[in-house]
C-alpha cells in the first residue's frame, strides 16, 4: 500500500538559474531544509537573496512500483518554482508557504536513475502573495521546507478530516470526512473504515468516478469510549489520540481477504473552542486569550530552519513566555511548528500569506488557494481556533472576503474565521472582530466577539542594548495593555506584536535591517518585555523573578535609579542593597490592577549617584517561604564568558541544528547589556558553524547554530574573549 520517503538528502545547488545539461562540478551539495544564502543576523539587503537558483537531485526509486503511483511533494519554495523530472517540465508553482504535489508516475524511470531540476524564484513577484507593495518582512528563498516522496495505489485517502460534535453534550460524536481519489479508467466501489480503540469499526461506502475525488463520510460515538478514556485536549492537559482510517474495495470487506486500497493514522485532540461575544471558551471555560505574533524566520538561515528549531519556538512561546497563543503572522507556517502547539496546548490563530496589499483578479485567485491549501493542511491541529481569511491590514474588499470567508466555512465548519484590520468600522464579514490595535490603549470593541491581534510593535522598538528606562517602559507597555484587556469582557485577548525581532525591507526596520518589534532578540534571548510575559505564569508551573535593572546609576536621567521595576509570580519581596534590608514589597496592583502577577515596583531605596552602593537582592516569597532570589553586582564587570547549548545532542542527518548561546555575565550570571565583547569561537568535531565568527555580543548575548554532518562523535566550542576566561561546551551528534 502507501509508502513515504524523507526526500531531503543527496541535493545539489547552484546558486543561479542553470540549464539542464549543466555541469555538475560548479554544484554544492546540500541538505533540505536548505536557504538559497546565508547572511549574517543584520545589515543585509533583500535584494541579496532575490534571484533564480538551481536545485539537482539523481535518484533511483527506494522501491519496485508494483502498479502504485509515485508523488513528489514540497511543503514550501520560497517563492516560486519550476519542476522537472527527467523529460517532463511541470507549471511553474507560485506561492511559497503552502505545500504543492506532483504526480511524476508516468515520466519516472523505474529500473535506473531519475535527474530531478527545480529551478526557484526567489524575487519578490507582484503576482505572487504577498508581494505587489511593501511588506514588513523578508521572506528569503530556497527550498526551505521538508520534501517527501510517496507511493500511493491508484485508488487512495487524499485527505482525511477529523471532525468533533457534542463533546460537551450526553452524546458526543465524531465525523470522518475522507476524500479519496480514483485514478484508474473504471468507477470504484468503495468503503472507509473508521477506526479507534475505544470503539468498534465505522463503515461508510461510496462509488469514485475515473480520475476524480470524492468526499465519503463516516461517523462514530464517543458514547462507547470510557469517561475515564475520554480526555479534551487542553491548556494543561493536551490530549492526542490516533484515529486510523482504512480504504478497501467494498466487495472484499466482509471476506476473509479484504482488499485494502489504502491506511492513514491521523493525530489529533478533541476539544470544543470557540468564541462568544463574551470572549473566547475552551470546552465550556472562558480563557482570556494571552499570547504574541511569531514570525518564522531565523538569524543566519532565513526561513530554512530544520524540524528541531522550528519546535523549539513553540516551547519558548509557551514556557519561556507564558503565551495561550500564537498568531502566524503573516502566512501558514511549518508543520513541526504546528505539532508542537498540538503537544503543549498552545492555542494558535493561522492566516493566508499578505501584508496589506490586494492584487488583480490573478493574485486573488492564488490567495483563495492558499485559504484552501492551509486549511486543508492543517484542519487536523486541535491548537488552531481561528483561520484568518483577510490580507493583514489590507483595507476592504466585499467580493473578495465574501469568497474567503465562505471558502473556509465550506471546507472547516468546526472553526471561525477572522480577518486582521487596522481600524474599527471595518466591514465585519468574519466570525470574529480581529483588530491591530496601535491606540497604546484598547479601544472599545464596536463589534465582538472582539480580539486584539497585535499591539505595541512599531510604537515603541526596542533593542537590547538601549537605554534601561527605554527598555523598562517597552516592558510596561505590555504590561498596561494586557492588565486592560484582563478587565474588558468583551475582549477575547490580546497579542501582542511581537515574539522575536526579525529581518524586514528598509522601509520599516531599524538602520541594520532589523525590526526591533520583539519581546526577545532575533537570537531568541530576552529583553525586559519577556520578563514580563514569562511572570504570568502560575508559580505551581514556574516560579519567575527577573528585575528590570541593570544596576547602575549612570544609566539613567540623574542617577534616579528608583523605581526599580521586577516583573515576579512571587506573593512578596524582600529587597537588601550591600546586605541592607531596603523592605518588603508587595506586588503593584494599584497600577495593574487586572494581571494575574503584576509587577512589583521598588521605591524608597537607599541609594544616591555618586556615593558608594552595594549589591541589590531580591528573595522572592510565596506563603511566608523563600523560594526564588536574584542578586545583581554593582560593580557591572564582565567577569565570564558563558556558553550554552539548547541541547546536549543531535543527529547525524546533515540538517539538524542546535542553537548555541553566548553571553557576559557580572559574578552572579546576569547578562551584561553594555558588554560589547569581540567572541571568537573554534569549533572541533564533524558539524558546523553556522554564523557571525567573530561575534560581537549585542546587549551582552547572541547566538549561532551549531549544525550536524552525517558523522557521529563529540563536537566541542571554545569561545574567547579579551580579558575574560576562555569557555567552552561540547555536544553529541549522534
Amino acid at each position: 500500500m502507501r509508502s513515504v520517503y524523507g526526500f531531503n538528502d543527496n541535493w545539489f545547488y547552484v546558486p543561479q538559474e542553470t540549464e539542464v545539461n549543466s555541469d555538475l562540478s560548479t554544484f554544492t551539495e546540500v541538505t533540505l531544509p536548505h536557504t538559497n544564502r546565508l547572511f549574517p543576523y543584520h545589515n543585509f539587503d533583500d535584494a541579496e537573496y532575490q534571484f533564480i537558483s538551481t536545485y539537482r537531485k539523481t535518484f533511483r526509486l527506494p522501491e519496485a512500483r508494483q502498479g502504485r503511483r509515485v508523488y513528489l511533494t514540497f511543503d514550501g519554495v520560497l517563492s516560486a518554482c519550476t519542476v522537472r523530472i527527467n523529460q517532463h517540465t511541470f507549471p511553474e508553482q507560485r506561492g511559497g508557504f503552502v505545500p504543492h504535489t506532483y504526480d511524476i508516475t508516468d515520466y519516472l524511470n523505474e529500473e535506473g536513475d531519475n535527474h530531478l531540476w527545480v529551478w526557484v524564484d526567489s524575487r519578490e513577484r507582484a503576482d505572487i502573495p504577498p508581494f505587489g507593495y511593501t511588506v514588513d518582512f523578508m521572506v528569503f528563498g530556497g527550498i526551505y521546507r521538508d520534501v517527501t516522496l510517496r507511493y500511493l495505489e491508484p485508488i487512495h485517502i487524499e485527505n482525511v478530516q477529523i471532525r468533533a460534535h457534542g463533546l460537551l453534550t450526553d452524546a458526543p460524536s465524531v465525523e470522518f470526512v475522507v476524500t479519496v481519489r480514483n485514478e484508474t479508467d473504471k468507477p470504484a466501489s468503495v468503503t472507509i473504515v473508521a477506526k479507534m480503540a475505544f470503539w468498534t469499526d465505522e463503515y461508510s461506502e461510496g462509488i469514485v468516478e475515473p480520475h476524480s475525488t470524492t468526499r465519503l463520510t463516516a461517523w462514530s460515538s464517543l458514547r462507547d469510549m470510557p469517561k475515564s478514556a475520554r480526555q479534551l485536549w487542553s491548556l494543561d492537559n493536551p490530549k492526542l489520540y490516533d484515529f486510523h482510517v482504512e480504504l478497501a474495495d467494498t466487495a472484499t470487506v466482509t471476506s476473509a481477504q479484504e482488499r485494502l486500497y489504502d491506511r492513514v493514522t491521523v493525530r489529533t485532540g478533541l476539544r470544543e473552542a470557540g468564541f462568544a461575544q463574551d470572549g473566547f471558551y475552551l470546552n465550556g471555560e472562558r480563557v482570556k486569550l494571552f499570547g504574541l505574533n511569531r514570525h518564522q524566520m531565523f538569524p543566519y538561515i532565513g526561513a530554512a530552519a530544520p524540524r528541531r528549531l522550528q519546535r523549539r519556538d513553540a516551547d519558548i512561546l509557551k514556557y519561556e513566555l507564558g503565551c495561550n497563543i500564537v498568531r502566524t503572522s503573516h502566512y501558514p507556517q511549518s508543520p513541526h511548528f504546528l505539532e508542537r502547539c498540538d503537544e503543549i496546548g498552545l492555542l494558535v490563530f493561522e492566516e493566508i500569506p499578505g501584508w496589506q496589499h490586494i492584487g488583480n483578479e490573478d493574485w486573488k485567485t492564488l490567495s483563495l488557494r492558499d485559504v484552501r491549501a492551509m486549511i486543508e493542511r492543517d484542519w487536523n491541529h486541535p491548537s488552531i481556533v481561528l483561520w484568518g481569511v483577510r490580507i493583514n491590514e489590507s483595507w476592504d474588499d466585499h467580493d473578495f472576503y465574501t469568497r474567503t470567508n465562505a471558502l473556509a466555512r465550506e471546507l472547516d465548519p468546526t472553526r471561525q474565521t477572522g480577518g486582521v484590520r487596522f481600524f474599527l468600522g471595518s466591514e465585519f464579514l468574519e466570525d470574529v472582530y480581529t483588530l491591530n490595535d496601535f491606540s497604546n490603549d484598547i479601544l472599545e470593541p464596536e463589534k465582538t466577539p472582539h480580539l486584539v491581534t497585535e499591539f505595541n510593535g512599531h510604537m515603541f522598538p526596542t533593542k537590547t542594548w538601549d537605554n534601561e528606562e527605554r527598555r523598562v517602559e517597552h516592558a510596561l507597555r505590555h504590561a498596561r495593555i494586557q492588565s486592560k484587556q484582563f478587565s474588558m469582557g468583551g475582549v477575547a485577548g490580546a497579542i501582542g506584536w511581537c515574539a522575536f525581532d526579525y529581518n524586514t525591507h528598509k522601509e520599516f526596520g531599524a538602520g541594520d535591517r532589523i525590526c526591533y518589534h520583539g519581546v526577545m532578540d532575533i537570537f531568541r534571548l530576552p529583553k525586559f518585555a519577556a520578563y514580563f510575559y514569562e511572570s504570568q505564569q502560575s508559580p505551581q508551573q514556574k516560579v519567575v523573578l527577573r528585575p528590570a535593572t541593570n544596576w547602575a546609576l549612570g544609566d539613567v536621567k540623574e542617577g534616579l535609579i528608583e523605581p526599580v521595576t521586577v516583573f515576579s509570580n512571587c506573593e512578596e519581596l524582600v529587597v537588601t542593597i550591600g546586605g541592607v534590608v531596603q523592605g518588603n514589597y508587595k506586588p503593584d496592583y494599584a497600577r495593574y490592577p487586572n494581571l494575574p502577577y503584576p509587577p512589583f515596583t521598588i521605591d524608597n531605596l537607599d541609594v544616591r549617584l555618586a556615593h558608594p552602593y552595594g549589591d541589590i537582592q531580591f528573595v522572592g516569597l510565596i506563603g511566608g517561604e523563600k523560594v526564588a532570589e536574584c542578586t545583581i553586582a554593582s560593580e557591572k564587570l564582565p567577569r565570564q564568558l558563558v556558553l550554552s547549548l539548547d541541547d546536549e545532542a543531535i543527529y547525524a542527518d546533515g540538517a539538524d541544528m542546535t542553537r548555541l548561546v553566548i553571553r557576559a555575565v557580572d559574578t552572579y550570571g546576569n547578562t551584561l547589556p553594555y558588554a560589547l565583547s569581540v567572541v571568537y569561537l573554534r569549533l572541533e568535531g564533524e558539524a558546523e558553524l553556522i554564523g557571525d565568527n567573530p561575534f560581537v555580543l549585542a546587549g551582552g548575548q547572541g547566538a549561532v547554530y551549531i549544525k550536524a554532518k552525517r558523522e557521529r562523535g563529540k563536537v566541542r566550542v571554545e569561545a574567547r574573549a579579551d580579558r575574560l576566561p576562555a569557555a567552552y561546551v561540547e555536544l553529541n551528534i549522534i
